[in-house]
């Protein structure tokens, strides 16, 4: 059982959306900079979280997103189940058809770990995520980082603008 993109990517955009929660709201696009992931698949996770009511937007200038809740009432597996992601350890999707149309010698053992893993992710809030020291570091690194493509872009753009002699 892994995982897989979605879930990672939905819980890494709301840990992002998370800590810059305070700014106002935070655009796609400054979480697809400081994350790595695409615009497009961003909008597709943040339809899902904003149906589930993780999230609100916020139109017009200086729009984006925030929090519906306090980050501390955002658990991880919330996020995980919004966009749809199963963390489901057996073959047969729970279903009890994994050998033959019958369940394996080992189905309940699988739902079991399935059950432990949403409770482990249950307990784990995004204020508690923002409390670790690693994912301060972390934030204070993409954010340099960031900035530091900000300011290369607008040097590169104002050295095309001026006129030559």
């Amino acid at each position: 059982m892994r995982l897989t993109t979605k879930g990672r990517y939905a819980v890494t955009a709301m840990l992002d959306l998370a800590i810059h929660a305070r700014q106002g709201p935070v655009s796609l696009n400054d979480i697809s900079g400081r994350q790595g992931i695409s615009l497009s698949y961003l909008e597709q996770l943040f339809a899902k979280l904003r149906r589930q009511g993780l999230v609100s937007s916020v139109r017009g200038p200086g729009g984006g997103y925030r929090l519906s809740r306090e980050d501390a009432d955002i658990n991880v597996a919330s996020i995980v189940d919004a966009v749809n992601e199963s963390m489901d350890a057996t073959r047969c999707n729970r279903k009890g058809d994994c050998q033959d149309g019958e369940e394996c010698l080992t189905h309940h053992l699988w739902i079991d770990l399935s059950d432990q893993i949403h409770s482990f992710l249950s307990d784990i809030s995004l204020s508690d995520l923002i409390a670790r020291r690693e994912v301060k570091d972390t934030a204070r690194r993409q954010e340099l980082n960031a900035s530091k493509r900000i300011d290369g872009l607008l040097i590169s753009d104002s050295s095309e603008m001026s006129p030559s002699s």
